[in-house]
């Protein structure tokens, strides 16, 4: 049974820094995109980081680019998204998310694209 399992969540104070890994379990990394999605509770889900699969590209949010970077481990099967500079607004629920498929153009961004989810992780970035 193909698994992600988030890890790394917690409170940090502004500008700090935070490393979220997502484990996957039950196929093999290399066949997947990986794209960390965030949400705060009443809105919708924010795509901010993509991975594409088979050493293809990483994508990211305007919101985060220059402070977020993804990257993966296919022999340890982990994927990981370094959050630098966070800001309380960076406050939320943070998701990996499979897509068995290359992401084109702006499909990463798209919640229909991905197969499978982890459970979530809280980020909450706060004096």
């Amino acid at each position: 049974q193909f698994q992600l399992v988030e890890s790394g969540g917690g409170l940090v104070q502004p500008g700090e820094s935070l490393r979220l890994t997502c484990t996957i379990s039950g196929d093999i990394l290399a066949d997947y995109a990986i794209t960390w999605f965030r949400q705060v509770p009443g809105t919708e889900r924010e795509a901010v980081a993509c991975d594409n699969i088979n050493g293809g590209s990483t994508t990211y949010a305007d919101s985060v680019k220059d402070r977020f970077t993804t990257s993966r481990d296919n022999a340890k099967q982990t994927v990981i998204l370094q959050m630098n500079n966070l800001q309380p607004e960076d406050t939320a629920d943070y998701y990996c998310a499979a897509a068995k498929r290359r992401l084109y153009g702006g499909a990463w961004m798209r919640i229909y694209m991905y197969d499978y989810w982890g459970q979530g992780a809280r980020v909450t970035v706060s004096a």
